[in-house]
């Protein structure tokens, strides 16, 4: 009753008093828990999981990483000039990204610009194309997105059936933060 009584208040206009279900979609469905043979994984070098760029990642030091071209189920990979901090890479370079191999309907990325205020234009792959139907709310069917805070972005959402898939996501402009990839 007060949730109700402080909705008034704040001028909103309230159906009848009948039950309503609430249904999460986006980012925020719940998981495929049927399909999900992914598990969250953090980037930078103190929580990470299968980093499988050649060399291993350097801790604290700007390197240039390549991707390799085969990832195995759950592993991936930097291309391009980063950082790997304790907990997260930073993009020195425009043109840098990172590739993923994942089995999940939905992948999530936590990420966003270094500095607070700015943008990074990214793009996205699922097997070397574009995600189209695959997309999910933060990039358009060509798998074009921007980053515009630090936040959770959901980058893939794939129809049935779920199966392997090769993901990479390229930076555009230098200064993105790359902290964990989660999976739903």
């Amino acid at each position: 009753m007060i949730v109700r009584q402080l909705l008034t208040e704040a001028g909103a206009r309230l159906a009848g008093r009948q039950l309503v279900s609430v249904e999460a979609n986006g980012a925020g469905a719940a998981a495929d828990w049927t399909d999900l043979q992914s598990a969250d994984n953090y980037l930078g070098y103190e929580r990470t999981l299968n980093f499988a760029s050649p060399g291993g990642a350097i801790h604290d030091k700007p390197t240039v990483y390549a991707a390799p071209a085969r990832l195995a189920l759950n592993e991936w990979a930097l291309s391009g000039d980063w950082a790997v901090g304790k907990e997260s890479a930073v993009l020195n370079e425009p043109l840098g990204g990172i590739a993923s191999c994942f089995h999940a309907r939905d992948l999530h990325f936590v990420t966003g610009p270094v500095a607070r205020g700015t943008s990074v234009p990214f793009r996205v792959t699922i097997d070397g194309h574009p995600p189209g139907v695959s997309r999910g709310v933060d990039v358009d069917d060509q798998g074009n997105g921007v980053l515009m805070e630090q936040r959770m972005y959901q980058l893939i959402r794939q129809p049935k059936p779920v199966v392997d898939r090769r993901f990479e996501i390229e930076f555009l402009d230098s200064n993105a933060e790359a902290l964990s990839f989660t999976f739903g």
